[in-house]
């Protein structure tokens, strides 16, 4: 089973969640797909040693005593990563997609390609019973999918994987969200995030994946709206945690809630039993 933990923005308490619900359950997966800045060695501390694997992807290469220069491959990049400067054409090897697109549509054979590295994982097999998996996009790098798409072929499908997926509602959250089995949003209780969950729950809607929320820094009659909505939406909320200091106090020390206090792993166990029911 792939739960991916979703967040309309950065700082909802999405790792917290994934953190946790993953140090609470047996023989889990979890899976930092925010390769643009991952965080949740933060709290597993991993030790990756020399185990480093590198995501590689194709990029064009213009032969110039081949090109004629035509327009023909500009006009086909749909992501401008190819441009015409006088009777030169120019590759932007960071906004390639990969596609190959260009090779096929050159009239005159001048297109080859080379391999680039554009990120790397790093993993754990066993930290605290958890195989730990995090992905790192190469500085300068435009797109994270690639390394996501990388991330997320090591998932074991005998095992539980947690999905830590980007913040936002762009195309790496929607990559991790479209290869789960459930989606599991993470939103605090004010107006701003009632509006990125409105966004994320707008965004995986076509995906038609079950999903449930979880209320981070929960505090009482705060949440009316926020649970309004999901109720609307019927969107069960399966989890709430409380606006307490000194759980935001174990956070910036990097200590997960459940190692602190075991008292919540039957929480965060009963947390995933809900996901398992809602499948």
């Amino acid at each position: 089973m792939k739960i991916a933990v979703l967040s309309g923005k950065g700082g909802a308490g999405k790792t917290t969640v994934a953190t946790n619900l993953a140090l609470s359950l047996p023989g889990v997966q979890l899976f930092d797909a925010d390769v643009e800045e991952p965080n949740a060695h933060l709290f597993i501390n991993p030790h990756f040693g020399d185990r480093i694997e590198s995501v590689r992807r194709n990029v064009p290469v213009i032969d110039p005593d081949q090109c004629d220069p035509c327009p023909t491959c500009v006009q086909f990049c749909q992501f401008n990563a190819l441009a015409k400067f006088g009777k030169r054409i120019v590759v932007y090897a960071e906004a390639c997609h990969s596609c190959g697109g260009c090779k096929q549509v050159c009239t005159s054979n001048a297109i080859s390609e080379i391999e680039r590295e554009v990120g790397v994982l790093r993993w754990d097999e066993n930290i605290s019973g958890i195989e730990f998996w995090q992905g790192e996009l190469s500085v300068g790098e435009e797109s994270s999918v690639p390394v996501i798409r990388a991330l997320i072929q090591h998932v074991d499908d005998r095992k539980i994987a947690i999905l830590d997926a980007p913040p936002g509602t762009a195309c790496p959250a929607v990559e991790v969200a479209s290869e789960s089995d459930f989606c599991l949003l993470v939103a605090e209780p004010t107006p701003f995030g009632l509006h990125d969950l409105q966004m994320t729950v707008e965004t995986i809607e076509p995906l038609q994946k079950p999903c449930g929320l979880v209320i981070n820094r929960s505090q009482g009659d705060a949440d009316r709206a926020i649970e309004a909505y999901a109720r609307d939406r019927q969107i069960p909320v399966l989890f709430k945690l409380p606006f307490d200091r000194s759980i935001a106090e174990l956070y910036a020390r990097g200590i997960p809630l459940v190692e602190r206090d075991p008292s919540w792993k039957p929480r965060f166990r009963e947390l995933f039993d809900r996901i398992r029911s809602l499948r």
